[in-house]
Protein backbone atom coordinates (compact mmCIF):
# COMPACT_ATOMS: atom_id res chain seq x y z
CA UNK A 1 0.00 0.00 0.00
CA UNK A 2 1.47 3.33 -1.06
CA UNK A 3 1.41 6.31 1.31
CA UNK A 4 -1.26 8.00 -0.79
CA UNK A 5 -3.50 4.97 -0.19
CA UNK A 6 -3.17 5.18 3.60
CA UNK A 7 -6.37 6.60 5.16
CA UNK A 8 -6.21 10.34 5.80
CA UNK A 9 -6.80 9.89 9.54
CA UNK A 10 -3.74 7.65 9.83
CA UNK A 11 -1.61 10.05 7.81
CA UNK A 12 -2.68 12.98 9.97
CA UNK A 13 -2.11 10.97 13.13
CA UNK A 14 1.43 10.26 12.00
CA UNK A 15 2.07 13.81 10.80
CA UNK A 16 2.25 12.81 7.13
CA UNK A 17 -0.24 15.32 5.73
CA UNK A 18 0.86 17.65 2.98
CA UNK A 19 1.85 21.13 4.11
CA UNK A 20 1.75 24.22 1.96
CA UNK A 21 5.22 25.39 0.96
CA UNK A 22 4.26 29.03 0.64
CA UNK A 23 2.02 31.50 2.38
CA UNK A 24 1.70 32.64 6.00
CA UNK A 25 2.15 30.18 8.82
CA UNK A 26 -1.23 28.77 9.94
CA UNK A 27 -2.57 30.39 13.12
CA UNK A 28 -3.93 27.05 14.34
CA UNK A 29 -2.27 23.64 14.63
CA UNK A 30 -3.36 20.09 15.23
CA UNK A 31 -1.45 20.07 18.53
CA UNK A 32 -3.30 23.17 19.74
CA UNK A 33 -6.62 21.55 18.87
CA UNK A 34 -5.80 18.27 20.63
CA UNK A 35 -4.50 20.04 23.74
CA UNK A 36 -7.66 22.16 23.91
CA UNK A 37 -9.81 19.05 23.54
CA UNK A 38 -7.93 17.33 26.39
CA UNK A 39 -8.33 20.40 28.60
CA UNK A 40 -12.06 20.47 27.87
CA UNK A 41 -12.38 16.76 28.69
CA UNK A 42 -10.46 17.31 31.96
CA UNK A 43 -12.85 20.07 32.95
CA UNK A 44 -16.18 18.67 31.79
CA UNK A 45 -15.72 15.08 30.63
CA UNK A 46 -15.38 13.58 27.17
CA UNK A 47 -19.06 14.20 26.45
CA UNK A 48 -18.33 17.94 26.35
CA UNK A 49 -15.77 17.53 23.57
CA UNK A 50 -17.17 18.55 20.20
CA UNK A 51 -15.63 20.34 17.26
CA UNK A 52 -17.73 23.40 18.06
CA UNK A 53 -16.78 23.52 21.75
CA UNK A 54 -13.09 23.00 21.03
CA UNK A 55 -13.17 25.71 18.38
CA UNK A 56 -14.91 28.08 20.78
CA UNK A 57 -12.29 27.49 23.47
CA UNK A 58 -9.59 28.44 20.97
CA UNK A 59 -11.40 31.48 19.63
CA UNK A 60 -11.98 30.00 16.18
CA UNK A 61 -14.95 28.78 14.18
CA UNK A 62 -15.66 25.07 13.85
CA UNK A 63 -14.92 25.39 10.14
CA UNK A 64 -11.37 26.47 11.00
CA UNK A 65 -10.86 23.23 12.93
CA UNK A 66 -11.98 21.09 10.00
CA UNK A 67 -9.04 22.40 7.99
CA UNK A 68 -6.77 20.58 10.45
CA UNK A 69 -8.90 17.71 11.84
CA UNK A 70 -11.35 16.01 9.50
CA UNK A 71 -13.92 14.78 12.04
CA UNK A 72 -14.67 14.16 15.69
CA UNK A 73 -13.63 10.52 15.24
CA UNK A 74 -10.25 11.72 14.03
CA UNK A 75 -10.04 14.06 17.01
CA UNK A 76 -10.67 11.14 19.38
CA UNK A 77 -7.85 9.17 17.74
CA UNK A 78 -5.55 12.15 18.19
CA UNK A 79 -6.66 12.45 21.83
CA UNK A 80 -5.83 8.82 22.58
CA UNK A 81 -2.36 9.25 21.11
CA UNK A 82 -1.93 12.56 22.98
CA UNK A 83 -2.47 10.82 26.31
CA UNK A 84 -0.06 8.03 25.38
CA UNK A 85 2.58 10.71 24.78
CA UNK A 86 2.34 11.67 28.46
CA UNK A 87 3.23 8.16 29.70
CA UNK A 88 6.74 7.71 31.05
CA UNK A 89 8.41 4.42 31.89
CA UNK A 90 9.11 4.28 35.65
CA UNK A 91 12.28 2.85 37.11
CA UNK A 92 12.19 -0.88 37.86
CA UNK A 93 14.47 -3.76 38.86
CA UNK A 94 15.51 -4.50 35.28
CA UNK A 95 13.97 -7.93 34.73
CA UNK A 96 11.04 -8.40 32.36
CA UNK A 97 8.47 -9.01 35.11
CA UNK A 98 9.24 -5.90 37.15
CA UNK A 99 9.41 -3.96 33.89
CA UNK A 100 5.95 -5.09 32.77
CA UNK A 101 4.61 -4.37 36.25
CA UNK A 102 5.91 -0.79 36.05
CA UNK A 103 4.67 -0.47 32.44
CA UNK A 104 1.17 -1.60 33.38
CA UNK A 105 0.99 0.38 36.60
CA UNK A 106 1.97 3.59 34.78
CA UNK A 107 -0.99 3.14 32.45
CA UNK A 108 -3.46 2.48 35.27
CA UNK A 109 -2.32 5.63 37.06
CA UNK A 110 -2.50 7.60 33.82
CA UNK A 111 -6.09 6.51 33.19
CA UNK A 112 -7.11 7.22 36.80
CA UNK A 113 -5.72 10.73 36.38
CA UNK A 114 -7.91 11.19 33.29
CA UNK A 115 -10.80 8.71 33.65
CA UNK A 116 -12.54 10.03 30.53
CA UNK A 117 -9.94 8.00 28.62
CA UNK A 118 -12.15 4.97 29.34
CA UNK A 119 -14.90 6.50 27.20
CA UNK A 120 -12.72 6.56 24.08
CA UNK A 121 -13.57 3.83 21.52
CA UNK A 122 -10.09 2.35 21.89
CA UNK A 123 -10.83 -0.92 20.07
CA UNK A 124 -11.49 0.88 16.78
CA UNK A 125 -9.13 3.86 17.05
CA UNK A 126 -6.12 3.65 14.72
CA UNK A 127 -2.72 3.47 16.44
CA UNK A 128 -0.67 6.64 16.52
CA UNK A 129 3.09 7.02 17.01
CA UNK A 130 2.89 7.53 20.78
CA UNK A 131 0.68 4.50 21.38
CA UNK A 132 3.07 2.48 19.20
CA UNK A 133 6.03 3.86 21.14
CA UNK A 134 4.45 2.65 24.37
CA UNK A 135 3.95 -0.82 22.90
CA UNK A 136 7.58 -0.75 21.80
CA UNK A 137 8.54 -0.25 25.46
CA UNK A 138 6.78 -3.51 26.35
CA UNK A 139 8.37 -5.43 23.46
CA UNK A 140 11.76 -4.16 24.61
CA UNK A 141 11.09 -5.52 28.09
CA UNK A 142 10.34 -8.94 26.58
CA UNK A 143 13.38 -8.89 24.27
CA UNK A 144 15.24 -11.63 26.13
CA UNK A 145 12.20 -13.86 26.70
CA UNK A 146 12.13 -16.85 24.37
CA UNK A 147 8.56 -16.48 23.10
CA UNK A 148 7.22 -15.87 19.62
CA UNK A 149 6.24 -12.39 18.51
CA UNK A 150 2.60 -13.46 18.54
CA UNK A 151 2.89 -14.65 22.15
CA UNK A 152 4.53 -11.40 23.22
CA UNK A 153 1.81 -9.39 21.50
CA UNK A 154 -0.86 -11.48 23.26
CA UNK A 155 0.77 -10.85 26.65
CA UNK A 156 0.93 -7.11 25.99
CA UNK A 157 -2.72 -7.16 24.92
CA UNK A 158 -3.71 -9.06 28.06
CA UNK A 159 -2.02 -6.45 30.25
CA UNK A 160 -3.67 -3.64 28.26
CA UNK A 161 -7.06 -5.23 28.95
CA UNK A 162 -6.19 -5.46 32.63
CA UNK A 163 -5.35 -1.75 32.62
CA UNK A 164 -8.80 -0.87 31.30
CA UNK A 165 -10.64 -3.24 33.66
CA UNK A 166 -8.75 -2.16 36.80
CA UNK A 167 -8.96 1.53 35.97
CA UNK A 168 -12.69 1.26 35.26
CA UNK A 169 -13.42 -0.37 38.61
CA UNK A 170 -11.35 2.16 40.53
CA UNK A 171 -12.60 5.24 38.66
CA UNK A 172 -16.26 4.25 38.81
CA UNK A 173 -16.00 3.52 42.53
CA UNK A 174 -14.33 6.89 43.13
CA UNK A 175 -16.94 8.71 41.04
CA UNK A 176 -19.83 7.00 42.85
CA UNK A 177 -18.32 7.83 46.23
CA UNK A 178 -17.83 11.49 45.29
CA UNK A 179 -21.42 11.75 44.03
CA UNK A 180 -22.72 10.26 47.28
CA UNK A 181 -20.65 12.63 49.42
CA UNK A 182 -21.83 15.70 47.50
CA UNK A 183 -25.43 14.59 47.90
CA UNK A 184 -25.25 13.77 51.62
CA UNK A 185 -23.29 16.94 52.41
CA UNK A 186 -25.55 19.13 50.28
CA UNK A 187 -22.66 20.29 48.11
CA UNK A 188 -22.95 21.49 44.50
CA UNK A 189 -22.66 18.70 41.94
CA UNK A 190 -19.59 20.34 40.42
CA UNK A 191 -17.63 20.41 43.69
CA UNK A 192 -14.16 19.01 42.81
CA UNK A 193 -13.32 15.67 44.35
CA UNK A 194 -10.13 17.23 45.74
CA UNK A 195 -12.28 19.45 47.97
CA UNK A 196 -14.21 16.54 49.52
CA UNK A 197 -13.28 15.01 52.88
CA UNK A 198 -11.15 11.87 52.24
CA UNK A 199 -12.77 10.14 55.21
CA UNK A 200 -16.22 10.78 53.71
CA UNK A 201 -15.03 9.42 50.37
CA UNK A 202 -13.69 6.25 52.00
CA UNK A 203 -16.95 5.71 53.88
CA UNK A 204 -18.99 6.21 50.70
CA UNK A 205 -17.01 3.70 48.64
CA UNK A 206 -19.43 1.23 47.00
CA UNK A 207 -17.41 -1.71 48.33
CA UNK A 208 -18.76 -0.88 51.77
CA UNK A 209 -22.28 -1.56 50.46
CA UNK A 210 -21.16 -5.10 49.60
CA UNK A 211 -19.79 -5.58 53.11
CA UNK A 212 -22.94 -4.13 54.69
CA UNK A 213 -25.24 -6.39 52.64
CA UNK A 214 -23.24 -9.50 53.41
CA UNK A 215 -22.87 -8.79 57.13
CA UNK A 216 -26.18 -7.23 58.04
CA UNK A 217 -28.84 -7.91 55.40
CA UNK A 218 -28.15 -11.21 53.62
CA UNK A 219 -28.98 -14.42 55.44
CA UNK A 220 -25.80 -16.53 55.73
CA UNK A 221 -27.74 -19.62 54.68
CA UNK A 222 -28.59 -18.02 51.34
CA UNK A 223 -24.95 -17.40 50.43
CA UNK A 224 -23.07 -20.10 52.37
CA UNK A 225 -19.89 -20.09 50.29
CA UNK A 226 -19.36 -16.35 50.59
CA UNK A 227 -20.29 -16.36 54.27
CA UNK A 228 -17.81 -19.14 55.00
CA UNK A 229 -15.03 -17.64 52.90
CA UNK A 230 -15.34 -14.18 54.47
CA UNK A 231 -16.06 -15.26 58.04
CA UNK A 232 -13.69 -13.57 60.44
CA UNK A 233 -12.65 -10.85 58.03
CA UNK A 234 -13.53 -7.33 59.01
CA UNK A 235 -13.75 -3.95 57.36
CA UNK A 236 -10.52 -2.15 56.58
CA UNK A 237 -9.14 -0.10 59.50
CA UNK A 238 -10.96 3.19 59.70
CA UNK A 239 -13.23 2.11 56.88
CA UNK A 240 -10.58 3.04 54.31
CA UNK A 241 -9.67 0.92 51.30
CA UNK A 242 -6.09 0.79 50.11
CA UNK A 243 -6.46 1.41 46.38
CA UNK A 244 -2.76 0.85 45.73
CA UNK A 245 -2.91 -2.51 47.48
CA UNK A 246 -5.97 -3.49 45.44
CA UNK A 247 -4.17 -2.63 42.20
CA UNK A 248 -1.00 -4.43 43.24
CA UNK A 249 -2.93 -7.55 44.23
CA UNK A 250 -4.74 -7.89 40.90
CA UNK A 251 -1.70 -7.05 38.81
CA UNK A 252 0.41 -9.49 40.81
CA UNK A 253 -1.94 -12.36 40.05
CA UNK A 254 -1.95 -11.55 36.32
CA UNK A 255 1.85 -11.40 36.25
CA UNK A 256 2.06 -14.66 38.21
CA UNK A 257 0.06 -16.29 35.42
CA UNK A 258 2.25 -14.77 32.71
CA UNK A 259 5.41 -15.85 34.56
CA UNK A 260 4.09 -19.41 34.86
CA UNK A 261 3.34 -19.43 31.13
CA UNK A 262 6.82 -18.14 30.26
CA UNK A 263 8.43 -20.74 32.52
CA UNK A 264 6.42 -23.55 30.93
CA UNK A 265 7.10 -22.40 27.36
CA UNK A 266 10.82 -21.82 27.87
CA UNK A 267 11.68 -24.79 30.09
Amino acid sequence: MGEQEVPSTLRRLWGRTDRPRRGPKPSLSVQQIVTAAADLADAEGLGAVSMARVAESLGFSAMALYRHVASKDELLALLADHLAAELAMPEHAGDWRSGLEAWTRAQIEGVLARPWFLELPLAVLPPGPHRMRWMEEAFALLRGVDLTGEEKLAIIGLLAQHVLAEARVQSEAARAAATDVRRTRGLPVDTPESELDPADLDAANPMHDFEAVLRHLAAPGDYPEMAAALAGTGPSPGGARDVDADIDFGLGIVLDGIEAYVRRRTS
